[in-house]
């Protein structure tokens, strides 16, 4: 037996080890993430809750986006289930722009039959913690605590993590149409871009929409 063998793994080895061991296990946490991102964003809960939240996007002078359309078509039938009694548009704007998202989300659901009373626009934030964080305010201003959470599939576990840190009892029913879903490179890159965001939330409790953003081009 060599002198190597008697004295067992060299310091060299053990750190050798020790960092294959921290990859693996790094691995296995964004492994499980982006599993977690692609199961929730399965989910179509349609329970009763005290509100809809439709979370915003890109807005156009009033006129909301081809994903922002389908949030918004999704909530209005909800709506018309009977899920809520109020549905909040989520969501502010940039400096330039006339309408704030939940303006201009408020506005598409009257256009689309939803009562003009039953509609309220929170229109502050510009990301989804931001957002949410006014959320939770109008929320605990009319005594609410349940909701249902509407934004894209891939966004969902996300959005729900948020809410719930939040003191919302909160829950999902994504869109299921809309350019976010109809091709298979597009859910990939968005399953990846929110696996890396929900990370860096859960880490450092702030929000990494613009940091990932630039994941899409």
């Amino acid at each position: 037996m060599s002198a190597a063998e008697r004295t067992g793994p060299t310091g060299a080895n053990w750190a050798r080890r020790i960092v294959f061991g921290g990859v693996l296990v790094l691995v296995a946490v964004i492994a499980g993430t982006g599993f977690r991102v692609w199961q929730v964003a399965r989910d179509n809960d349609s329970a009763r809750a005290d509100v809809i939240v439709v979370l915003g996007a890109a807005q156009y002078n009033g006129r909301p986006s081809e994903i922002f359309s389908a949030r918004l078509e999704k909530a209005r039938q909800l709506y018309a289930e009977g899920v809520a009694r109020t549905v909040i548009t989520a969501g502010g704007k940039k400096a330039a722009d006339n309408f704030t998202e939940a303006q201009a989300g408020a506005r598409w659901l009257t256009r689309h039959g939803v009562p003009a009373a039953a509609t309220l626009p929170v229109g502050e934030g510009n990301d989804t913690l931001q957002s949410l964080r006014a959320v939770s305010v109008e929320l605990t201003a009319h005594g609410w605590r349940s909701a249902v959470l509407v934004s894209d599939p891939w966004h969902s576990f996300r959005s729900r993590t948020m809410a719930r840190d939040l003191g919302i009892d909160a829950w999902t029913s994504p869109t299921h149409s809309g350019p976010i879903v109809r091709e298979r490179g597009t859910q990939i890159r968005y399953i990846f871009r929110e696996t890396g965001a929900l990370l860096f939330y859960e880490l450092a409790k702030t929000p990494a929409d613009d940091l990932f953003a630039t994941m899409l081009g």
